[in-house]
């Protein structure tokens, strides 16, 4: 939106006529409607002609004028939110840089306060309290993180890891192990690139017996990295752990046909 360009003041100094006599409001009426003709988003001048209609008596325009000044303050107001939310979330981010926890934690509660919507503040409330071992509040915020940006991999990739903790008994009374089994699904789903998720989905699936899924999640692994060698020994892992020995034995010979290959092209 854009800024004012004017004051009302300013425009009532500018709209005179010859004698420079202040014009009557049906004159700075028409003044002010050929300006927003040009300049509709011009605040004050419309909230100027709200206030003539209204004096003259003109009320269904004055309504309608009257809303629009209050839709474009709500704008502005939002923006204004928008801004000082994210200095507080900078404040938070130096005081949290500086080893300040408590201080960090306060200016990103600000920010929220503001502007419940700001993703910096939610993020690191969020990784406050898993550093804190509060889980639940951690959740919380991660979980208002994913809703606001669904498409993060970041905001999913620790959410699960979140839920993870929350299904241990001596943390929660909670099960949320199949809601980290979907947020590492979706964190791999948005980003196939991202290792430490298919290690920890891997990780998951082999400790719940879930064999075909943690084979599946480290072949798309390497074949999203093929040039990472920790994927080719994880993808080993699960076949030894699965007596796919034969599967084993011919990842270890791709493993090392690459890099042999890529050490004979670094040396020449």
């Amino acid at each position: 939106m854009n800024e004012p360009t004017s004051s009302v003041s300013e425009q009532s100094q500018a709209i005179v006529d010859p004698d420079d006599q202040p014009l009557n409001p049906e004159e700075e009426i028409a003044e002010i409607e050929k300006l927003l003709a040009v300049e509709p988003d011009d605040f004050q001048a419309r909230c100027r002609l709200g206030e003539l209609y209204f004096s003259k008596g003109r009320m269904d325009d004055a309504l309608v004028e009257v809303k629009k000044s209050i839709e474009m303050a709500e704008g502005l107001r939002v923006e204004m939110n928008r801004s000082l939310a994210m200095y507080y979330s900078n404040l938070g981010t130096i005081y949290a840089t500086k080893a300040m926890a408590d201080e960090a934690e306060t200016e990103f509660k600000h920010a929220l306060e503001v502007f419940p919507h700001d993703v910096l503040a939610l993020f690191n409330l969020g990784r406050v309290y898993a550093e804190k071992k509060r889980f639940m509040e951690a959740k919380n915020y991660y979980e208002r993180l994913v809703e606001i940006t669904p498409e993060d991999p970041i905001a999913w990739y620790n959410l699960a890891g979140v839920y993870v903790e929350l299904d241990n008994p001596e943390v929660s009374d909670y099960n949320t192990m199949d809601m980290a089994f979907q947020c590492y699904v979706r964190t791999l789903e948005l980003d196939p690139k991202h290792l430490e998720g298919s290690f920890k989905l891997m990780e998951l699936a082999m400790n719940h017996k879930k064999m075909d899924l943690a084979i599946k999640v480290m072949e798309d692994a390497v074949e999203q990295n093929p040039e990472e060698p920790l994927a080719y020994y994880n993808l080993i892992n699960v076949y030894d752990k699965a007596k796919m020995f034969e599967q084993a034995e011919q990842a270890r010979k791709r493993l090392k046909e690459r890099f042999s290959k890529r050490t004979k092209e670094t040396t020449s």
